[in-house]
C-alpha cells in the first residue's frame, strides 16, 4: 500500500522526482494505512490511542526499497523483507492482499479509514452533527436491547405454553373467519403458517389421543378442526377431504396431500417398433437430455430429469421413436399382457398411448379395435398411431355401452373408464373443488354400464384370452371396488392376479361395506408411495358366455333369515291365469261334453 501511495504522488508531479513529503497532498489524497487520524475532523483525542500505527517486525532492507527517512520522506523502490532466520521474501502487492500492518488493524480503525475520504470534504459543523446523530442512534439501540432482554423470559414462557396444543374455541374460530375477510369482493388469504402449525399439533394429539387430548374434548372435535384446517391450507373442498380421510390414515393423508402439490416426473415410452431403448437413450443424451431408466418393472420406460431441448419436438419424437406417457399408464397394458395374432378391444382409447403400447407388444400382428365416444379426441389417436407406425389398428367412434350389439368375440378387452380424476390432482388442481357426491355417483353408474359391456364383448371360449382389464385414474372406492364387486355379481367372471409386482391391495372392506375377498388381487397406486399418478387396476377372467338370470342374482342377494311378505311373481301369474279362465265364457264343445257326462251318470234314489 505504501508503494502504491508513493507511485500516485510521483505520478502527480509534485516535489522532486523519487521523493515526496508525507501529508502534503490535497484533501482527496489517501494516507498510508496505519497512520493516525488525530488531525482529521470528527475524531477526538480519546480515539487516538486506538488509531495508533501497529508496530512492524524488525526487518532489514535489501536492494531497492521505499523507506521513511528521518524527516518523514519516502524513498522509491521495491521491498524485500528479511526474516530473523535469515530468509528473505518479497512483499506481496496483489489486489486484495494486505500487509502485516493492515492485518493487525482493529475494526474501528478500518472503519475510520473507509469514512476518511467522505469526512475530508465536510466542515467541522457537519462532523459535529454527525457525531451527535451517531450518539443518539447508539443510545436508541441500547434502549431496544434492554427492552428485548426484559421481554426475553416472557417470550420463552409463551413458547413453552404453545408447545401443548389446545383446541381453539368457537369464538376464536369465528374471529379468524372475520379477520380472513377484509372485503366482500377481495377476501384476504388465511395465515398459512399458523394453520400449518395447528395441523402439526393436531396430528400429534390424534396419534396419542389418550395421553395428549384436552379434557372434555372428543375425538370428533379434533377431526373437525383438522379437516377445516386442511381444507384451508391445501385448498380442498370439504366433501373431497372427508372422502380422503375415510380412505387414508392421518399420517398417510398428509403425505398424499403434499404429493399432489408436486408434479410427477416426466416419463417417455420407447417405441420398439422403430428403435431400442438403449439407442434412444444415447441419442437423447447427445442432445443434452438427462434421463434414467424408469424402473426394473418396465423395459421401455425412461424418466426425464431435465433437458436443454423440448422433449415433445425432438427429431426422435417426430420420427415416432418415443411417446410422452405417464408411468401409471403403462401398467394396465402390462396387466392385459396381449399376445400376438389376437383380437383386442380398447374401449376408451384416447389419446392412443395404451393402444400403441398394445400394438408394440403384439408386434403389429392381429387386430386392435380402438374405440372412443368422442370424435374430437380420436384425432389425436389417429395422429399418434400414424407417427408411431402402428398398422394393425382400426379406429371407431361408438358408444361403449352399446358395443356388444355392434361387434363382439374379442380375446381381450381393455377398459380405461372415464372417472372423476382424483388420482391426477397434480395435473388438474381444479379437481380439488369442483367434484361433489353427484359427480362421483354419476361416474360410478357409467362405469358399471361400461364394465358389463366390456365383459359381454369378450369370448370366454378363446384359446389364449378371455381377459378383461378395468382401470381408472381415481382413488375413490365408489369408482373402483364397488364397480368390480358389482361386475362379479352380474356376470360369470372371476378376479385373477394382475401380474404386477408392486402396488397396494384393493379394499375388501370399507366402512360398513364388505366386498368379495378376491378383491385383494386388485392393485392401487398412489403418488406418495410410488411417485406416479393415482391408479386402480383389476383383471377379470371370463369363464362362461352365459349371462346369469336376474332372478337368481336377486335370490342370492337376499340375506338369510329375511321374510318375504309378497308372493313370488310366478304364483301371481298362475293365480291371474286361473281367475281369467273362470271369468271366460265356456266354449260350445265343453258344453256338449258336460251334458253327455250328466246323461251317463245314474240317477240317485
Amino acid at each position: 500500500s505504501r508503494c502504491r501511495a508513493a507511485k500516485r504522488r510521483l505520478g502527480a508531479g509534485g516535489g522532486p522526482a523519487g521523493r515526496r513529503p508525507l501529508g502534503e497532498g490535497g484533501l482527496g489524497e489517501r494516507e498510508p494505512a496505519g497512520q493516525t487520524a488525530r488531525a482529521c475532523p470528527g475524531f477526538s483525542d480519546g480515539n487516538s490511542k486506538w488509531l495508533a500505527p501497529a508496530k512492524a517486525k524488525k526487518s532489514q532492507r535489501k536492494g531497492n526499497h521505499v523507506e521513511l527517512s528521518s524527516d518523514g520522506e519516502v524513498e522509491e523502490g521495491s521491498w524485500e523483507m528479511e526474516e530473523e532466520d535469515g530468509s528473505s521474501r518479497e512483499m506481496v502487492d496483489d489486489y486484495g492482499a494486505s500487509s502485516s500492518e493492515e492485518e493487525e488493524l482493529l475494526p474501528i480503525e478500518k472503519a475510520a479509514l473507509k469514512q476518511k475520504p467522505e469526512r475530508e470534504g465536510l466542515s467541522e459543523d457537519d462532523s459535529e452533527e454527525e457525531e451527535e446523530e451517531e450518539d443518539e442512534a447508539e443510545e436508541a439501540s441500547k434502549q431496544k436491547m434492554g427492552q428485548k432482554e426484559e421481554q426475553g423470559p416472557d417470550l420463552q414462557l409463551n413458547l413453552d405454553i404453545d408447545e401443548q396444543f389446545k383446541l381453539p374455541t368457537s369464538e376464536e374460530i369465528e374471529k379468524e373467519d372475520i379477520l380472513f375477510i377484509c372485503d366482500i369482493h377481495k377476501p384476504c388469504p388465511p395465515d398459512l403458517h399458523i394453520i400449518h402449525q395447528r395441523i402439526q399439533g393436531n396430528m400429534e394429539v390424534l396419534q396419542d389421543f389418550g395421553v395428549k387430548r384436552e379434557e372434555g374434548r372428543s375425538r370428533q372435535e379434533y377431526l373437525a378442526l383438522l379437516r377445516r384446517d386442511m381444507a384451508a391450507y391445501y385448498s380442498y373442498s370439504d366433501f373431497l377431504l372427508t372422502k380422503l380421510m375415510d380412505i387414508f390414515p392421518l399420517p398417510e393423508l398428509i403425505n398424499f396431500l403434499e404429493a399432489n402439490e408436486v408434479p410427477r416426473p416426466v416419463t417417455i415410452r420407447t417405441n420398439t417398433l422403430k428403435t431400442r431403448r438403449r439407442d434412444l437413450a444415447q441419442a437423447l443424451i447427445n442432445r443434452g437430455v438427462n434421463l434414467d431408466p424408469l424402473g426394473k418393472w418396465s423395459k421401455t420406460g425412461l424418466v426425464i430429469y431435465d433437458s436443454t431441448v423440448p422433449i415433445g419436438a425432438t427429431p426422435e419424437y417426430l420420427a415416432g421413436h418415443y411417446i410422452l406417457q405417464g408411468a401409471s399408464s403403462l401398467l394396465p397394458v402390462m396387466a392385459l399382457a396381449p399376445q400376438e395374432n389376437e383380437r383386442i378391444l380398447d374401449m376408451c382409447c384416447a389419446p392412443g398411448g395404451k393402444t400403441s403400447y398394445i400394438a408394440q407388444l403384439m408386434k403389429n400382428t392381429g387386430m386392435i379395435l380402438a374405440n372412443d365416444s368422442s370424435a374430437e379426441r380420436l384425432c389425436s389417436v389417429v395422429g399418434n398411431l400414424h407417427r408411431l407406425g402402428v398398422t394393425n389398428a382400426v379406429v371407431s367412434n361408438c358408444d361403449g355401452r352399446q358395443f356388444p350389439k355392434i361387434l363382439g368375440g374379442f380375446d381381450r378387452v381393455l377398459l380405461d373408464a372415464p372417472c372423476s380424476g382424483t388420482g391426477v390432482i397434480s395435473k388438474d388442481p381444479a379437481v380439488k373443488t369442483n367434484k361433489d357426491e353427484k359427480d362421483i355417483l354419476r361416474c360410478a353408474h357409467l362405469q358399471k354400464e361400461l364394465i358389463l359391456s366390456a365383459i359381454d364383448s369378450v369370448n370366454a371360449a378363446s384359446e389364449t384370452g378371455g381377459y378383461i382389464v378395468y382401470c381408472t385414474c381415481s382413488i375413490m372406492v365408489e369408482e373402483n371396488e364397488w364397480v368390480v364387486d358389482y361386475a362379479l355379481k352380474k356376470r360369470n367372471v372371476r378376479l385373477v392376479a394382475t401380474g404386477l409386482d408392486f402396488g397396494k391391495e384393493g379394499f375388501t372392506r370399507f366402512k360398513d361395506h364388505r366386498f368379495h375377498p378376491s378383491l385383494k388381487s386388485t392393485r392401487r397406486f398412489y403418488p406418495h408411495t410410488h411417485n406416479m399418478d393415482g391408479f386402480f387396476i383389476a383383471k377379470f377372467k371370463k369363464f362362461s358366455n352365459a349371462i346369469p338370470q336376474a332372478q337368481k342374482v336377486a335370490a342370492l342377494s337376499i340375506a338369510p333369515g329375511t321374510i318375504i311378505t309378497e308372493p313370488p311373481p310366478k304364483k301371481k301369474k298362475l293365480e291371474a291365469s286361473k281367475a281369467d279362465k273362470e271369468q271366460e265364457p265356456p266354449q260350445p264343445a265343453l258344453k256338449k261334453k258336460c251334458s253327455l257326462q250328466a246323461q251317463r251318470r245314474p240317477l240317485k234314489a
